[in-house]
């Protein structure tokens, strides 16, 4: 099947390129384009400019990613979010992280459709994802894990909070399990398929459509990310994933690519995720302290990932916790 990539172009400020994503039959009738994708998170790698941010891309009729730059020390990587618009309103799962670019993302959806936001879904609590939520209407309902709802709850009551902190936003209904909404002519499943990147992560899934968006559970070409993780838990919620019925699956973090690519590189993150907890597991069981893990570690092709110099040494800690039997149960 021939490969093909896909390319924004700039426009101003709240204007991004809607892009159509051709599906797995289309694609297979493109003539070949010669082009390489290129494996990588990090933008300019790419070839991309910060003014080809922020990108949005049409899935399916009526689903849409959003891709916006962020910054990460001297690092800058993709931050996703997915909105779905339907008859009844539109569906926005994740946020961004800040206000300012919430609103973009705000305004970006206003320039796709009338309809208003009605629902946000929270599938990862951590800041980049939730910090800038109350640009969404008041009036949308906001779904998170229960997990997620009292990390949100703990962060709100924090007394060290910065007092010109943008509000956090508590979620109004919760999702243990799994939740069917019927949005107008959108039939939308919330589920939790289990313990990831955050402990309350949710996915947004499109039966129809199939389409998965999976937060930080996937992250494209990052490296894994395990403050809040629950190693093991994350691969087994991974392969979960992969057993549903889904062409397209959507990253959190990463470039949106072709359908055929985005499933290949989610198992190339689920093998990503195997091999830090590999690592981290050949030190622990030779006895080494966790101090010294972190400086001995060495983690093969995923060296060159975005985010390993500020994410490698985290890992390390997070695995000796599970290896410990130190997480909460």
């Amino acid at each position: 099947m021939p490969r093909v990539s896909f390319r924004s172009t700039a426009l101003p400020p709240y204007r991004p390129t809607v892009l159509l994503f051709l599906s797995l039959a289309m694609i297979g009738c493109q003539a070949e384009t010669g082009e390489t994708i290129v494996r990588t998170g990090d933008p300019y790698l790419r070839g991309f400019t910060d003014e080809d941010f922020p990108r949005v891309q049409k899935l399916a009729d009526g689903v849409y990613s959003y891709e916006q730059l962020r910054s990460a020390g001297e690092e800058k990587f993709t931050t996703v979010s997915l909105f779905v618009v339907t008859s009844a309103g539109v569906l926005v799962a994740d946020g961004q992280g800040n206000p300012a670019d919430t609103q973009r993302l705000v305004d970006a959806i206003a320039g796709v459709t009338d309809q208003p936001i009605t629902h946000v879904v929270i599938c990862s609590d951590h800041g980049d994802h939730t910090a800038g939520n109350a640009a969404f209407p008041d009036s949308a309902v906001f779904l998170a894990h229960p997990t997620s709802k009292a990390n949100l709850e703990r962060s709100a009551g924090n007394p060290n909070r910065s007092a010109d902190a943008p509000p956090v936003i508590i979620p109004t209904e919760l999702v243990e399990d799994k939740r069917v909404l019927q949005l107008g002519d959108k039939e939308i499943h919330v589920q939790f398929l289990g313990r990831a990147h955050t402990g309350g992560d949710l996915v947004v899934y499109l039966p129809a459509e199939k389409v998965l968006f999976m937060s930080e559970a996937y992250l494209n070409r990052i490296f894994p990310a395990m403050r809040s993780a629950y190693p093991s838990e994350w691969v087994a919620m991974i392969e979960k994933a992969q057993a549903m019925d889904v062409d397209i699956y959507v990253p959190g973090h990463g470039f949106v690519e072709s359908p055929e690519t985005l499933e290949e590189e989610l198992e190339t993150y689920r093998r990503a995720v195997e091999q830090v907890i590999a690592e981290a597991r050949r030190l622990h069981d030779a006895g080494v302290s966790v101090e010294d893990a972190v400086e001995q570690a060495q983690f093969g092709d995923l060296e060159a990932w975005s985010l390993r110099a500020s994410q490698g040494a985290r890992a390390i800690q997070r695995v000796y916790l599970e290896l410990n039997g130190e997480l909460s149960r």
